[in-house]
């Protein structure tokens, strides 16, 4: 088969998935933004998050500190739109395992991907390759009574 593949396109087509694997680029987008897009309509559950040093958060009886990390597809869509996607995704996540564990809310969230620990109180961070995003997030599931 290689044999009548002239020796630039060999080349060519053993370059472009060393590339496509080298790409790792931060975005840092709104997590208000994203929770407030048409996609989270309906798809957040009904307990209340809070990033950390986020103005409002409740104090509450930690529970327990619950970790997720969530991938999606990043091809045919733009950084902005996968990241949001696995973002929503990660905190649904966080929200079914405080529900699980009997808790109220999930506080402290803080960004933590690809070994990066980022705390805003606005925005969360993600990591995007040529063909797949990750966000990953940690909280403290909380009991307000």
């Amino acid at each position: 088969m290689f044999r009548s593949m002239r020796p630039s396109c060999l080349a060519l087509a053993l370059l472009v998935p060393l590339a496509a694997q080298a790409r790792n680029t931060e975005v840092v987008l709104s997590a208000e933004s994203a929770t407030q897009s048409e996609h989270a309509q309906g798809y957040l559950l009904d307990v209340p998050y809070y990033l950390k040093g986020q103005p409002g958060a409740p104090k509450g009886k930690p529970i327990s500190t619950v970790t997720t990390e969530q991938s999606t597809r990043g091809a045919f869509r733009s950084d902005a739109a996968s990241c949001r996607v696995a973002f929503l995704t990660a905190l649904h996540n966080l929200q079914e395992r405080a529900q699980r564990a009997g808790g109220d809310a999930v506080v402290d969230i803080v960004s933590v991907t690809r070994g990066t620990r980022s705390e805003s109180p606005t925005d969360f961070r993600c990591v995007a390759g040529a063909m797949v995003v990750h966000v990953g997030l940690e909280g403290t599931v909380v009991d307000l009574d």
